[in-house]
């Protein structure tokens, strides 16, 4: 056996900022539940815009336990993201301290860095808008750091000590999934001990806004905010804007059992593929989904008839919707019919490069306790999309094996398999 094969990467800690609530209990409780919180866009007058609602979260950085300096300073995206390590870490029971900082590593995945920051900064020194020549002295010191998103990784290694490899990964909407493909090989190539990963994204601002609204991408349903978010339904007409954050701690198996932690799952495979074809365009046939999801189960030793859950993308988007559930079918042929398939950006809407982290703490939650979260909002079968979508209601059940993807604007196909950790690698 290779050494690759032989390390077996466990999740040990999360941490999680979402829509709806505060911390990993709060959204596993919404979620389950089958609540949503999508509502009216409140961090700033959307009325001007053609999609005016979002997954916000009632964030309190201060309240948090950052300090007013970090409150004052770090873009919204990246106190998310240390919030979350703090909870990651504190889950884990892992003192940093008690490990070599150079075989700790860091992957975080974003897919608008400080956006919210820079388009506030862009309106200050250009005095609205209404200068070309913007006035640098009225630019704020941290406007560099909202310029690069590597500063959001920066944070991230220093609040937990980390002097080993330390990555931002940007991969639009399959950031977050690929964040931690990459935090596993690091472990698993014998470059760390212990990674600190996961994604952030705090997109709601004017600009991103903007940008969805351009290509008609996000749902216009203004009026009921709370089921505009319709991931497999008929009505579909688009996705919700969200943000969030979902941190991990990853360690190798047999060290983490040695300290006597707690393994929610294990990270058996995981894949990526690129559809070179169209910036916002998908095949209907799915075939680079596909072809993501078969390398992801080849890689964790499990075929369609050992999955339990299937995490779905489940934009709301008509094209995306139609090209996953084409996915399914073609990487898993009938099997694809008996296993529960469910979105949980029907809840807490689509918050960009950190949903795939988000969708990775619910599968790893799902393992624990056994509940497969529903799709909200689901009321009008589409014929194009006629597989399991677990409807509005959780569904408790064993879940041993769970496959989790995501699809991203550019061709953008990642896929992941977490397992429940059983004491041999088969």
């Amino acid at each position: 056996m290779t050494q690759h094969a032989e390390k077996r990467v466990v999740i040990t800690g999360i941490g999680v900022r979402a829509p709806g609530g505060v911390g990993t209990a709060a959204f596993w409780d919404l979620l389950t539940a089958g609540r949503t919180a999508t509502r009216t866009i409140s961090l700033f007058d959307a009325a001007p815009f053609r999609s005016r609602i979002a997954g916000e979260i009632d964030f309190d950085p201060v309240g948090e336990g950052l300090s007013p300096r970090q409150a004052s300073t770090y873009d919204r995206a990246t106190q998310l993201a240390v919030v979350c390590t703090r909870e990651a870490l504190k889950d884990s029971g892992l003192d940093p301290a008690e490990v070599n900082p150079e075989r700790i590593g860091v992957s975080i995945g974003t897919a608008v860095g400080s956006t919210t920051s820079l388009d506030r900064e862009y309106e200050r020194v250009s005095e609205g808008g209404s200068h070309w020549l913007v006035d640098q002295a009225l630019a704020v010191e941290q406007l560099f750091d909202y310029f690069v998103p590597t500063s959001i990784c920066r944070e991230v290694a220093w609040e937990v000590g980390a002097e080993g490899p330390v990555t931002v990964v940007s991969t639009g909407c399959t950031s977050g999934l690929d964040a931690v493909g990459y935090g596993t090989e690091l472990i698993r190539d014998g470059r760390a001990d212990v990674v600190v990963c996961g994604a952030t994204d705090a997109p709601i601002s004017p600009i991103t806004v903007a940008c969805f609204d351009a290509i008609k991408a996000t749902s216009a349903n203004n009026d009921d905010p709370a089921h505009a978010s319709r991931p497999f339904d008929r009505n579909r007409d688009g996705f919700v804007l969200g943000e969030g954050s979902a941190v991990f701690v990853l360690e190798e198996l047999s060290a983490a059992r040695r300290r006597g932690a707690h393994a929610y799952a294990e990270v058996r495979g995981f894949a990526t593929r690129s559809n070179a074809f169209h910036m916002t365009g998908l095949k209907p046939d799915g075939r680079e989904m596909a072809e993501a999801i078969t390398a992801a189960l080849n890689q964790a030793r499990r075929t369609g008839e050992d999955l339990h859950y299937i995490n779905a993308h489940g934009s709301g988007t008509r094209q995306n919707d139609r090209h996953e559930t084409a996915a399914f079918k073609r990487s898993l042929g009938r099997r694809a019919y008996d296993v529960p398939v469910s979105s949980i950006k029907s809840m807490i809407g689509h918050s960009l490069g950190a949903i795939g982290s988000l969708e990775l703490a619910a599968c790893a939650l799902a393992i624990e306790h056994g509940v497969v979260p529903p799709t909200a909002n689901y009321e009008d079968p589409d014929t194009e999309c006629d597989l399991d979508y677990v409807p509005n209601i959780a569904r408790e059940q064993r879940i041993d094996t769970v496959l989790s993807v995501g699809s991203g604007f550019g061709g953008f196909q990642s896929a992941a398999v977490l397992a429940r950790p059983k004491e041999t690698s088969s």
